[in-house]
């Protein structure tokens, strides 16, 4: 199995490859990323396994490539948000985690 750091660079070659990251800009990958949520949504929603992991793989794509079109490393930004939350502390409720 490749590593997260691998696969980031597999997806970044193959948005170069097809044009994606000097043709798109920010706000039109963000906006893909968000139809890609709410297709996870749905997936969800339907308790479709199979579907949810092919949706959670399109929403990390469209994220590193955001990442990419931003200047940024996707690593370093889930590096990041975890060092973050890595220490916060708070309850369940109703299912959702709320931070204190």
């Amino acid at each position: 199995m490749m590593t997260f750091e691998e696969l980031d660079a597999e997806v970044i070659e193959w948005a170069r490859e097809r044009g994606i990251l000097n043709k798109s800009d920010p706000k039109t990958q963000c906006l893909k990323f968000v139809s890609e949520a709410g297709e996870l949504a749905d997936a969800v929603a339907k308790g479709s396994f199979t579907e949810t992991i092919d949706a959670i793989g399109d929403v990390l794509v469209t994220l590193i490539i955001l990442a990419e079109l931003k200047g940024l490393d996707a690593t370093e930004c889930l590096e990041c948000a975890y060092e973050e939350i890595s220490a916060r502390t708070g309850k369940m409720v109703n299912g959702i985690f709320v931070k204190d």
